[in-house]
């Protein structure tokens, strides 16, 4: 096992960490919120200052690059044979995990949510919504007939269809909030799945 093997999985369950415990802890740093009905966004936004950056580092940016270096990692271990959508499915994991982490470098604005900066925050949200679970989709596709990883692959399919369903979907049966959370939280879990997905053999020996 090479050093990237050995760090996959410790990376992701960090990432996961620290999406949780910035947001547990900067909830409780934050008067008057509840993550039952704020959004985790505004736990970084441009109001708080340099609690809403410390948060956005271990909250967003965080995550977004570990899971970026997991897109990465998981396009080079594809199996031979899972042919163009699990690769395409790969880059749009990849875009996803980096707009993830642009949700910090393009911080809420409580006073103009919908126009400055707020905006790009949303455009950073909503590209990350979809990318993942069309990125999802296309790997589940790809991988679904390779040998050792239809596992992950339909984990890949059931953590695409979670996402839209409290993405776009959600907010109508269980609240905003809670929704946001289960998605974000469906994506880091995704991450430490595919921290352990099959590692093909000519992979192992290209190693």
């Amino acid at each position: 096992m090479n050093t990237i093997d050995r760090l996959r999985l410790p990376l992701a369950l960090a990432a996961l960490a620290s999406a949780v415990v910035a947001a547990l802890v900067a909830g409780l740093a934050t008067e008057g919120f509840s993550h039952l009905r704020h959004p985790l966004a505004v736990l970084g936004a441009q109001q708080l200052e340099w609690r809403g950056s410390l948060f956005g580092l271990f909250g967003f940016v965080v995550p977004g690059l570990v899971g970026a270096w997991l897109a990465l990692d998981l396009r080079r271990r594809l199996p031979q044979g899972s042919g163009w959508p699990a690769r395409i499915g790969a880059q749009l994991l990849l875009l996803a995990a980096l707009a993830f982490a642009a949700q910090s470098v393009l911080p809420l604005d409580l006073e103009s949510l919908d126009g400055g900066i707020g905006r790009y925050h949303a455009t950073a949200w909503l590209l990350w919504a979809l990318a993942f679970p069309l990125g999802g989709l296309l790997l589940a596709g790809g991988l679904w007939h390779a040998p050792g990883w239809r596992g992950f692959a339909l984990a890949s399919l059931v953590a695409a269809i979670v996402v839209v369903a409290c993405g776009f979907l959600g907010s109508g049966w269980i609240g905003a909030a809670l929704a946001q959370r289960i998605a974000f939280f469906a994506w880091l879990a995704w991450g430490v799945l595919a921290a352990t997905a099959p590692v093909p053999p000519l992979s192992r020996g290209a190693a």
